[in-house]
């Protein structure tokens, strides 16, 4: 039986590098943002249902994530209408891997895992946090967004807090090192878990 551990956090708080030492130590992995990536790409489940109903989003067989932004941002029903065409197909794609899986423990790297109700499908959630302060320098060092876009964003996310208050692990991602081992600490409470289970 697989271990099911959630993996979230808000934007900028260093979650997909923790994934991926998780990936390192031996972890199964499945990525949200992946997951929907490959719904918009060429063959994607999302491509026809979008299609659908914005064709202007699809090109060469492809969503463009910017058309579809651009569309949310000028219709304010949109991004619910397109939640609920992308949401089963994702939650379909995550099932299928956790089905397939033979690992002893799953990653779900979910960057909205509470926001949707998902932490009621895993066994354990850990939320990876650093201080405001530094998030906010790193989300607007990667150049990609401006300050009051990184602020609308937030405000669509749990506070950090209740996310963490929520959780049954919590990483602080403020050195790589530090991060490193408080995930070695998870998946050794995890293993002693499993062990008397």
């Amino acid at each position: 039986m697989t271990f099911r551990l959630g993996l979230t956090g808000s934007i900028g708080m260093g979650k997909s590098t923790t994934a991926g030492m998780f990936a390192e130590a031996g972890c199964a992995l499945w990525d949200a943002d992946a997951a929907v990536h490959k719904l918009y790409g060429p063959g994607g489940a999302a491509v026809g249902p979008i299609a659908a109903v914005w064709p202007e989003a699809v090109t060469d067989g492809t969503v463009s994530r910017d058309v579809l932004k651009a569309i949310i941002g000028r219709d304010p029903g949109a991004l619910a209408r397109l939640e609920a065409l992308v949401h089963p197909l994702v939650a379909r794609d995550r099932a299928e891997f956790a089905a397939a899986t033979a690992a002893e423990i799953a990653v779900f790297d979910i960057p909205l895992l509470f926001e949707t109700g998902i932490e009621a499908e895993m066994d354990a959630v850990a939320c990876v946090f650093v201080a405001p302060e530094v998030q906010e320098a790193r989300v607007l060092a990667r150049g990609t967004m401006s300050e009051p876009q990184f602020r609308q964003i937030l405000a669509k996310q749990m506070p950090i807090e209740e996310k963490l208050a929520r959780a049954d692990y919590r990483i602080e991602t403020d050195t790589l090192d530090h991060a490193r081992a408080q995930v070695a600490e998870v998946l050794k409470a995890i293993r002693e878990r499993l062990d008397h289970a």
